[in-house]
């Protein structure tokens, strides 16, 4: 690299303004010059465990609504930002996530246990037979433990089974509510409210950033992790399974998380994935997705949902393929399912 001359160097030479260059040196600072304009103008670069550089995968966002990915454990690297307007929007049955927070919160939960028993009260009777929501049958004296009840609100996403462990845990859905906003809060969750247990109110409102970072807390519980990577559970009032409604759970390495679809929140979706880095190290990347198709059909809209989750599934595992974690890359939480 040339080095610009000194005024005190001998080939110096001063005019009336200042030092003029010699003719011999503004040939060669006039090829630096255009050679760093060029390096500046070129995309930035990461660097792979090879050694050679690569440009970074771009991020299939979708059209429209907004989403946010993060790979946990590469540190900067790994926060691979949001889309979309940063507003809230209705997320539908993807509330249902806080309310298993705030239950295994207050009642945690380790290892294979099951908890105590639940009694199934009327109302979570009656609403088993809705039309206009999603509900799962129990019948009058069922007692069910604590861990069946969140496998029946999050598999096949209970609307009923949401509000009965609200009741359960909190005495009534609006003081459960309460507890769901502060805890929200607590997580920085500022755009963030709920306004029942369950998702179905429109008013339950949250931004994909948001919900990135109850992702990023809840699936740090063991309980949590093993009940949403579950393909389906079985029926507490009538013989069959019932089927997880996360169809991307047939995408490889994914590892949950929870679906939400209605008319006014269109398609959304919380997803996370196993995937691996350039040294082979395993790593559990997050995603959250909504407000897909929004004044559709909730089956169109969580459909989108579907659709842009798995593109980028694929384009997330794709970049943490090509980044090689660094010594100060230590993000908590745990690294796969």
């Amino acid at each position: 690299m040339h080095r610009l001359p000194d005024p005190g160097d001998p080939g110096d030479t001063r005019g009336p303004d200042g030092p003029r260059t010699p003719a011999r040196h503004r040939g060669a600072l006039l090829a630096a010059a255009t050679a760093l304009a060029t390096l500046m103008a070129l995309p930035i670069l990461f660097r792979t465990d090879s050694g050679a550089d690569a440009a970074p995968t771009t991020l299939p966002w979708p059209d429209d609504g907004q989403a946010a990915v993060l790979i946990e454990g590469l540190g900067e690297r790994g926060d691979l930002g949001a889309h979309g307007p940063e507003r809230p929007v209705p997320i539908a049955s993807v509330a249902k996530v806080m309310t298993a927070y705030v239950i295994l919160r207050d009642h945690p939960l380790h290892g294979d246990e099951s908890g105590p028993l639940v009694p199934v009260d009327q109302q979570a009777v009656n609403e088993s037979f809705s039309g206009t929501e999603s509900t799962v049958e129990v019948r009058p004296g069922q007692r069910l433990t604590q861990r069946r009840l969140l496998e029946l609100m999050l598999i096949p996403s209970g609307n009923n089974i949401a509000r009965l462990l609200a009741r359960w845990d909190a005495g009534s859905q609006q003081a459960f509510v309460a507890r769901m906003n502060s805890a929200a809060a607590d997580l920085g969750m500022h755009k963030t409210t709920y306004t029942g247990a369950s998702g179905i109110e429109p008013t339950t409102t949250s931004t994909a950033a948001d919900q990135l970072e109850l992702a990023r807390r809840v699936m740090r519980d063991d309980v949590f992790r093993s009940i949403v990577a579950r393909p389906d559970t079985t029926a507490p009032a009538v013989s069959g399974p019932l089927p997880n409604t996360n169809d991307l759970l047939d995408t490889r390495g994914v590892v949950g998380i929870k679906t939400g679809s209605s008319t006014p929140a269109g398609g959304a979706l919380m997803w996370a994935v196993a995937v691996r880095d350039g040294r082979g190290h395993e790593h559990l990347a997050l995603g959250v997705v909504l407000h897909q198709h929004p004044g559709t059909t909730p089956r169109e809209g969580l459909q989108a949902a579907f659709d842009t989750s798995r593109a980028l599934v694929e384009a997330v595992r794709s970049r943490a393929s090509a980044t090689t974690p660094t010594p100060t890359a230590q993000d908590t939480g745990p690294a796969s399912a």
